[in-house]
């Protein structure tokens, strides 16, 4: 059985990538889940200074060690000023400081979602450009505009959304 791992670059407890996330694995057949939450890798801010005075911190390495162990990635990006979030942007950085590689060419579904009607498009972009260069092997995308009006607890409610949702689905299935 593969084992993915499912995680929001958000540290909002409520966060609507986190649900999206969640949600997104309860769709995927026939898969051990682990949900990651970064509030669980707490880490200081990144800084040279810091890596040299005092090294790696040990939850860079194990939020590291989790991408390594699964043979899958659900990542939903959150959006913050048309960019990643600056506490996924500092686990990022601190992992990249352990292998440039970091994403070990592991299936990624790739997604975003927001309140507003863009839907994360601009970290998604950014993610898109940046993520192959460290290892990223993106194998399926999406993004959900307008989350309050298209998301419910049964899931997707927009027909069109919940269909190119599915497409994304089987493909990030036949990846793995």
């Amino acid at each position: 059985m593969k084992k993915i791992i499912a995680f929001a670059g958000s540290n909002n407890k409520d966060s609507i990538n986190k649900k999206l996330a969640v949600f997104t694995v309860t769709k995927i057949k026939d898969i051990e889940v682990k949900i990651l939450d970064l509030n669980d890798f707490e880490l200081p801010l990144y800084g040279i200074d810091y890596e040299n005075e005092c090294g790696i911190p040990d939850n860079a390495q194990s939020f590291l060690n989790e991408i390594k162990n699964s043979d899958g990635i659900v990542l939903s990006l959150a959006e913050h000023n048309g960019a990643y979030t600056s506490v996924f942007k500092n686990m990022f950085d601190w992992m990249s400081r352990i292998d440039g590689k970091l994403w070990g060419n592991k299936p990624m579904f790739l997604m975003a979602t927001s309140p507003g009607g863009r839907g994360g498009a601009s970290v998604l972009e950014i993610a898109k450009g940046r993520f192959p260069f460290m290892g990223g092997n993106i194998v399926a995308e999406f993004s959900l505009p307008f989350f309050e009006k298209n998301y419910s607890s049964s899931g997707i409610v927009d027909r069109e959304l919940r269909n190119s949702f599915s497409h994304e689905i089987t493909k990030f299935e036949k990846a793995l």
